[in-house]
């Protein structure tokens, strides 16, 4: 049986460099670790998990719950954060929460089958997850927030990123206007609504009640809602979606009736992911750094697996809104 005594003699390092290569390989120079993981090749060495996590008290393993991975958003943060982690030596276990529960992932954090969690889909009613958090579990939230839960936590400034939307919209004379959003227990959806529903009414132009419709974060319920402001005697002239998955989905409503943006009616979503610029959908929405939150989201996650005593740390990231087609007339040949 290969040991790894003999992956360090073959690659002329000391054994606890072969140990420090699966437990701690960010501590080693590329050029070594490369060494010791041709010599871990060359020789068909492969470590056992379990003993190395009974000697180093670490499984690791990172695991990340998002709420829906047909929401082209999670597959583009599990991207950049499988990416940071696999660079950090750590292996990634997935849950698609897609139903709010958080349970499988508190159960693996308290078996310490895995080191630490990264949420995308925190709640405030989620008691499990408070209660992990106040015993010092190795957890950080990106996207959605909780402001009363006391650790890292990393967000854009959705309540600002609303407030863009109603100005530019007002900007361009749309007085009459609507909003499609997620439920109000997200952080999302309720800052970005709060940010947009403040501007609108501080302007003089509030939103009624009718033209705020809330649900779950989904395509079909977003074209739903649509088809419901399309049948109002009076539409509205454009459309907030609290997401770009929202928002394709009030696109889709509008071309079913033989309709368009923006002729018809214009439609913002908030998020920017990849699809929003393609030209089947050239989308008006407001960028948040989604793959930059990702990657700070890892860091803080590592930093407090090494130094758990440290004060939790929460991130805000800047927005900015970018202007497509479903906003503005389409340019003359």
């Amino acid at each position: 049986m290969v040991t790894s005594r003999d992956v360090a003699r073959l690659a002329g390092v000391s054994q606890a460099t072969v140990s420090r290569v699966m437990s701690a390989p960010a501590k080693l120079s590329p050029a070594t670790a490369a060494k010791v993981h041709a010599a871990m090749e060359e020789l068909g060495y492969v470590p056992h998990a379990g003993a190395q996590a009974m000697k180093t008290r670490r499984t690791r393993t990172i695991g990340v719950v998002v709420a829906d991975l047909t929401n082209p958003f999670y597959p583009e943060i599990l991207d950049e954060l499988t990416q940071e982690l696999d660079a950090a030596g750590y292996r990634v276990v997935l849950w698609n929460a897609g139903g709010g529960s958080h349970q499988d992932a508190l159960t693996a954090i308290r078996e310490h089958a895995v080191d630490g969690v990264i949420f995308t889909t925190a709640t405030e009613e989620s008691v499990e997850l408070q209660a992990a958090v106040e015993k010092g579990s190795p957890i950080v939230l990106i996207n959605r927030v909780v402001d009363r839960f006391e650790c890292d936590q990393v967000t854009s400034s959705n309540r600002a990123g609303g407030a863009l939307v109603a100005d530019y919209l007002l900007s361009h004379n749309k007085t009459r206007v609507a909003f499609i959003g997620g439920r109000q227990n997200a952080s999302t959806s309720r800052d970005r609504a709060a940010g947009f529903l403040e501007r609108m009414r501080e302007a003089g132009h509030p939103v009624p009640e009718e033209l705020s419709l809330h649900g779950t974060f989904s395509h079909d319920v977003s074209a739903g809602f649509m088809e419901r402001l399309l049948s109002l005697p009076e539409r509205p002239q454009a459309v907030f979606c609290a997401n770009d998955y929202m928002a394709f989905g009030a696109l889709d409503a509008l071309r079913r009736h033989g309709l368009s943006a923006p002729r018809d009616c214009w439609i913002v979503g908030y998020d920017d992911v990849e699809m929003a610029a393609w030209d089947s959908f050239s989308l008006t929405t407001v960028r948040q750094p989604s793959r930059e939150m990702a990657r700070a989201g890892a860091k803080l996650l590592l930093e407090r697996i090494e130094s758990p005593g440290q004060p939790p740390q929460r991130r805000e990231f800047p927005c900015e809104l970018i202007v497509r087609g479903s906003t503005t007339p389409p340019p003359r040949g």
